[in-house]
């Protein structure tokens, strides 16, 4: 069962949420927060595996308590919720941890599949707003190029590639024919080799290479 932590000062769009969460069979909303340090009350109370997280709330924002996330909750998968023109936000977010982001109008579909792909270790990324984002990440280069110094094995990219699809570890592993700490190794050395901090930037830089 997968356990969510719903955290918006939108009451209206939390019951929504909890209410369509409610109808599928391996995820169950355990619970529900106004403001990031109702959210971080809650959790001190309850374990969750993903929290939604609001962009824009009163006195703390939607960065700054998935921040206080990694820092307290780190088996806290967060994801942050968020609109087209909110750039901001969304590289913040990344910068503090976040498995990932997504468009506050994405359908119920893809919503339920994002808090699956997190709940496993996976990252999201939401298409419409992933190129904006990776042109702003200062951390290494979107696209590092195979002529580049610190290139990437042949192995490193596969991972990488599928890593820019969201796949765990344990999913990269299977497809691949690798053990997991294999794939974890391979991961480290590219997040090394590019200069980047973490799996999400990592899956940023590639999402879009041809």
């Amino acid at each position: 069962m997968i356990r969510v932590l719903l955290v918006d000062d939108q009451d209206l769009l939390r019951r929504g949420l909890s209410r369509l969460l409610e109808l599928e069979p391996d995820i169950e909303v355990v619970g529900e927060a106004a403001s990031g340090a109702a959210a971080l009350d809650v959790l001190a109370t309850v374990v969750a595996d993903v929290a939604l997280v609001d962009a824009r709330m009163p006195g703390m924002s939607g960065v700054e308590l998935i921040t206080h996330l990694a820092a307290r909750f780190p088996h806290v998968n967060a994801l942050l919720l968020t609109t087209f023109d909110e750039d901001e936000f969304v590289f913040g977010s990344l910068r503090a941890g976040a498995r990932g982001f997504l468009l506050k109008d994405a359908s119920p579909e893809t919503l339920v599949a994002a808090i699956r792909t997190a709940a496993r270790g996976g990252t999201v990324i939401d298409g419409q707003v992933s190129a904006r984002v990776m042109a702003r990440l200062d951390a290494g280069p979107p696209e590092p190029g195979p002529s580049a110094p610190s290139a990437l094995s042949a192995r490193e990219e596969e991972v990488a590639r599928l890593v820019a699809t969201g796949a765990s570890n344990q999913e990269i592993a299977r497809t691949l024919f690798l053990t997991e700490g294999t794939v974890k190794n391979h991961v480290s050395a590219a997040l090394r080799k590019l200069g980047l901090r973490d799996r999400t930037q990592l899956a940023l830089a590639f999402a879009r290479r041809p």
